[in-house]
């Protein structure tokens, strides 16, 4: 059974059921199947019971006779609201945090992605770990000792304390090797797909690398961990695309932040492909969600295309010419059917333009591995002989200066014939 609140006028029934909606396939992407989904008005969550006692009593009764196991509440509920509505409904309850958390464990395969699961569960535990050895609290110790049942509880928070402290020191180890195991990645430009979960973001990144291999389906958080790939372009022949966890609204804090280190090829990437589910009617909600994500993990910057997915799903034409009125510079795709993908790499290719800078460069014939280099890495735009000289007039994006410099500084058979123009 699903359990949300509308609070009118902040927030509509409408937009409960549509965030009931959304509970909805949550809880059928953990593997739960939706009996009944209630809705309660009231100006604010009970504070010892969530939904007001009348309710409860209903619900409780409607509960047992349903054989309902799992109740999920569309809201964080507090420990004593959940202690408090398990007793009445004798069963499992969990909040929209719980579940979501659930489904990331499901979906969790390399190791980084398990730990960073667990620690944002644990982090999540530990202060609902109160109330759960009442059996043993009743035992008294003698005079000036505590009871066995505190001594319990007392045990069990020390113990997910040390697994917390364990879980960050080995995810701030994992990050050191990923970030030396990469740093050769960031001499490249790099494009990070972001959106909305489920809005397609790993079909498009097989449809424009299809070697990429990205585990794709029409399920919530179907993608946990970062794949980065190679994509063709005519400005460069090499740009790294990469696919990332996908947001939802109430993403649980914790877990932003146990992931905030798979999230780095957001934060480190030269733009970003906003990719939206325009066939889904919240899409301009979803897309707020996804820019509030994005600036609460630290991405400032403006360098985002707007990647509208789906126009094959679209029923009505005008919302198409609508939308491309209010946002001329967005880009309309299908990535299931690979509608209109020239049009995104030739956007995103125009976008990196603005980051290449224009160099000219006399460089010795022998000199086979820089001249190598340029043509590999840079857009060659023309070449001069010069007795034994090449004059290479290139493009090359601002991220390989550093490296076009120190070729050229450790080689003894070129120099510079101009700087930047």
């Amino acid at each position: 059974m699903l359990v949300g609140i509308c609070s009118p006028p902040e927030v509509t029934r409408e937009q409960v059921e549509e965030y009931l909606s959304e509970l909805f396939f949550l809880a059928d992407t953990a593997g739960a199947d939706v009996l009944s989904s209630i809705i309660q008005e009231r100006r604010q969550p009970d504070p010892g019971t969530y939904i007001g006692k009348g309710k409860v009593d209903e619900l409780a009764g409607f509960i047992r006779d349903e054989l309902v196991d799992i109740v999920i509440v569309d809201d964080d509920l507090s420990p004593v609201q959940a202690r408090n509505l398990e007793r009445a409904f004798e069963c499992k309850v969990i909040d929209r945090t719980g579940l979501i958390l659930q489904i990331f464990a499901l979906r969790a395969q390399s190791a980084r992605a398990k730990m960073q699961v667990e620690l944002a569960q644990l982090e999540y535990m530990l202060p609902r770990l109160t109330g759960q050895w009442t059996h043993l609290s009743k035992q008294k110790g003698g005079i000036g000792t505590k009871g066995p049942g505190e001594t319990q509880i007392e045990t069990d928070r020390r113990l997910v304390r040390n697994r917390i402290s364990w879980l960050k020191k080995k995810l701030r180890e994992d990050t050191q090797q990923h970030d030396t195991q990469t740093r050769g990645r960031r001499s490249i430009p790099g494009v990070a797909l972001v959106g909305y979960t489920n809005a397609g973001k790993s079909t498009l990144m097989n449809a424009l690398c299809p070697e990429a291999g990205a585990f794709a389906e029409n399920r919530l958080f179907a993608t946990l961990d970062t794949k980065t790939r190679r994509l063709e372009l005519k400005i460069n022949k090499l740009v790294l695309l990469s696919d990332t966890v996908g947001f939802i609204r109430k993403l649980p804090h914790k877990l932003v932040e146990s992931f905030r280190s798979t999230l780095e090829e957001v934060l480190q990437a030269d733009f970003l492909l906003h990719v939206i589910d325009v066939s889904h009617h919240g899409f301009e909600e979803q897309m707020q969600v996804v820019r509030q994500t994005l600036k609460d993990i630290g991405v400032e910057h403006e360098n985002i295309i707007e990647v509208f997915n789906k126009i094959d799903a679209l029923e009505d034409p005008d919302i198409l010419r609508d939308l491309r009125l209010r946002y001329p510079e967005a880009v309309f795709i299908s990535a299931a059917r690979g509608i209109n993908l020239s049009a995104l790499k030739e956007a995103v290719s125009d976008h990196l333009t603005r980051d290449f800078r224009e160099r000219k460069l006399r460089i010795h014939v022998s000199n086979y591995k820089l001249i190598g280099y340029l043509y590999d890495h840079a857009e060659v735009m023309g070449k001069q002989y010069l007795d034994e000289e090449i004059e290479l007039t290139f493009r090359v994006h601002k991220n390989l200066l550093k490296h076009v410099d120190a070729l050229i500084n450790a080689s003894e058979h070129s120099m510079y014939a101009s700087a930047d123009f």
